[in-house]
């Protein structure tokens, strides 16, 4: 052994209380700069003022709990190589989707309620803004998730937080995410001293000579050169879960009130066009009474049934899907 190590163990100690910690943390944003890196960002961080499309009005949000069932469409060739919203290129063929008011970028987690596939896919874009549509994936993200030859499907939306929060810190440059509250610094972490000195040999043992000057360098071998030539070896391919899902049904909500006597003078105006029901639920407490066109079949029933309403004057009509399939 040609040198003997000495360790600071009090200074290790309180080294790997910290790092228990915070190792998660640390995880989250070391792994998200690796993500980060690989999909090749370039863009900014952005929220954005809110704005107004076809004369419905979207308000951009840091939503850290945002969760919501819909209908899923996708985009290609038409967009691919062109800016996103905050300042990306579209690659068709990469796992990103666009979001009419999520941070950009941020990670969500998207599940085909029709055939259970799960994947994750970064949000960099604003849209859809085809009405009747939560969230446009890319071309790449349609074929994993099995609906790219139909077009659209039922899904849930659930946007990954701490992800997210972690890719916000590592594009600011703030190398710390907050958890409990608790902003966790991961450039500050107390470094462990080292120190070495040369010691004899061991009783019985020689001491190797030492070279008066270094070999001389062979030239590069014909393998050599061919190692320079090895390119990097492609992305592992994405992982796709498979999540068990409940049955949904798709209605189209034309508003939802907390007076019962303006949901049913609603109700009385969208009769005219499609039979509508009242429906009432709890939210934070307070009474809504949700009124409702459908159960509908298809996705098709419901952008008729959707353009019915909105020409009758309820621009902010949507569709609804009712069942969130795996973890509700």
């Amino acid at each position: 052994m040609a040198g003997r190590i000495k360790v600071n163990w009090l200074i290790l100690l309180g080294l790997a209380i910290l790092v228990s910690g915070c190792a998660e943390t640390q995880f989250l944003i070391s792994g998200t700069k690796r993500l980060q890196g690989a999909a090749g960002t370039t863009g900014h961080y952005k929220i954005g003022n809110p704005y107004q499309i076809s004369g419905t009005w979207y308000y951009p949000a840091e939503e850290w709990d945002y969760d919501e069932t819909g209908i899923a469409s996708w985009y290609g060739s038409d967009f691919h190589g062109k800016d996103t919203a905050n300042g990306e290129t579209y690659d068709m063929n990469d796992l990103t989707a666009a979001h009419r008011t999520l941070p950009l970028p941020s990670f969500v987690r998207v599940i085909n309620l029709e055939n259970g596939r799960s994947i994750v896919l970064r949000v960099n874009d604003r849209g859809p803004f085809a009405k009747g549509r939560i969230i446009d994936v890319s071309r790449r993200g349609a074929q994993l998730l099995g609906f790219k030859d139909q077009g659209t499907a039922r899904v849930r939306v659930q946007i990954l937080a701490e992800r997210s929060q972690a890719l916000k810190a590592q594009i600011l440059g703030q190398d710390s995410i907050a958890e409990h509250g608790s902003p966790i610094q991961v450039d500050k972490m107390p470094k462990a001293s080292v120190s070495a000195e040369s010691l004899p040999p061991p009783p019985g043992a020689q001491a190797a000579p030492q070279p008066s000057s270094p070999p001389p360098a062979s030239a590069p071998s014909s393998q050599a050169a061919v190692a320079d030539d090895i390119r990097p070896a492609p992305p592992a391919e994405p992982e796709v879960t498979t999540v068990a899902v409940g049955p949904t049904k798709i209605f189209v909500q034309a508003g939802a009130f907390t007076n019962y006597q303006n949901a049913m003078r609603t109700q009385i105006m969208v009769n005219r066009v499609s039979p509508a029901t009242i429906s009432h639920v709890l939210i934070d407490n307070k009474d809504f009474y949700r009124v409702r066109v459908g159960p509908l079949a298809t996705v098709e029933d419901a952008d008729r049934a959707l353009e019915q309403l909105q020409a009758i004057g309820y621009p902010g009509a949507r569709i609804i899907v009712d069942g969130k399939g795996a973890g509700s």
